[in-house]
């Protein structure tokens, strides 16, 4: 077995370099800028590094209409969230198809040039539709439709090209496009490796259920996403500070790569699964981990149903297996981590925490339980959550 085979079939390398990033930034700089959202800022990457592979670009209209309704290009290939550049109508009304516009940072730098791209289309597009179908519900509290409503009215669709990374890249140490995650997969002999996306420090539970499926594989792609998440979760850099903590006290150094996932987190659970799962495809994992309320929030997935989607599709059109797991807690009467696939016990034996929990009694400076986090990851949480991290 060999590593996964890109989605699509190759690796999309949408970056510059040399005279020709020189010639497009000298055009960019005279070009109609358009400023990018975070989310804009994190896809223009993705984009480009291949990790969003077989796209080019921000979505065409069919592209976009495909994937809302039925999770699939226009080509057919599997597709499970829409990658649109939404802007204000009077901007789009000011830019002609055919146009080349320098695509630019709105924070951070102001007005940071980033990359260019040649627009082949702008569309309107219906916002309660897209949260609907994509996120299951239409309510604001939701993250992904409260930033779906506030974005603009018009997509500007075509291929783009990447002169400059993000002025704000953080972890440059371990920000790796998916031709090194390959390389360096390969350099070590993994012809399996399983990925494991989060946004969360891992903890007992997850380190159980990744430690299960290096037992199947020759690695692990720890990939925790370090893009946009809600306020209230755990800050990128503490979080990173915590994986590294772990796998140099309880992982094997040989069988284990730590990697950033540049993405944005939309919350859209079952549809973002897929889309997580895909963008592994495309970094070389042959194994996704897929556990309870993926990318979830709030009530507003069923537990298992990031698992269920996978269902929908056959496994050749998918190309990565995943592998499912149920929720794992600790036993006290086990003495170890263990699922209700493994334990006989009944609730009161159980010690499980939510984030929200964890999050909590963090932030008053308490520990949770040992049997549910490691003391090396709560004593940094801990320490930089005190100090406003």
């Amino acid at each position: 077995m060999s590593l996964s085979i890109p989605h699509g079939g190759k690796v999309v390398d949408r970056i510059l370099h040399g005279e020709e990033r020189e010639a497009a930034l000298r055009r960019a700089r005279d070009a109609k800028k358009v400023p990018l959202s975070e989310v804009g800022v994190a896809d223009l990457e993705m984009i480009a590094n291949g990790a969003m592979s077989p796209l080019t670009g921000f979505m065409s209209k069919a592209d976009y209409d495909g994937v809302v309704q039925n999770m699939r290009l226009a080509n057919g290939l599997v597709w499970s969230l829409p990658i649109t550049l939404p802007v204000a109508k009077d901007l789009a009304d000011d830019l002609r198809i055919g146009e080349e516009v320098a695509l630019v940072e709105s924070n951070g730098a102001a007005g940071a040039i980033l990359g260019v791209m040649k627009i082949a289309e702008k569309f309107e597009y219906d916002k309660t539709r897209e949260a609907k179908e994509v996120y299951r519900t239409t309510e604001i509290a939701h993250p992904g439709v409260t930033r779906v409503m506030s974005q603009g009215e018009i997509c500007l669709a075509g291929e783009v090209w990447m002169l400059n990374r993000p002025s704000n890249v953080t972890f440059t140490e371990f920000r790796r496009d998916p031709a090194e995650t390959r390389r360096l997969f390969s350099e070590r002999g993994w012809n399996k490796v399983v990925g494991f996306q989060t946004r969360n420090p891992v903890h007992r539970a997850h380190e159980y259920i990744q430690k299960c499926a290096m037992e199947i594989v020759d690695g692990l792609l720890l990939h925790p996403l370090v893009g946009e998440t809600k306020k209230d979760d755990i800050p990128a850099d503490l979080r990173m500070e915590s994986y590294e903590a772990l796998l140099r006290d309880y992982y094997p150094a040989n069988r284990v790569l730590l990697s950033v996932f540049p993405a944005a987190m939309r919350y859209a659970g079952p549809r973002e699964a897929i889309f997580h799962a895909m963008c592994r495809k495309n970094y070389g994992c042959t194994h996704f981990i897929v556990g309870r309320d993926h990318a979830g929030v709030g009530k507003y997935y069923g537990t298992y149903d990031a698992q269920k989607i996978f269902a929908q599709f056959k496994p050749e059109e998918l190309g990565i297996t995943t592998l499912n797991f149920e929720n794992s807690f600790f036993c006290k009467k086990c003495g170890s981590v263990v699922t209700s696939k493994t334990c006989p016990h009944d609730g009161s034996q159980q010690v499980m925490l939510s984030g929200t929990q964890v999050r909590e009694l963090l932030g008053r400076g308490e520990a949770p339980p040992p049997e549910f986090s490691r003391p090396e990851v709560v004593q940094i949480l801990i320490k930089g959550l005190r100090n406003g991290k």
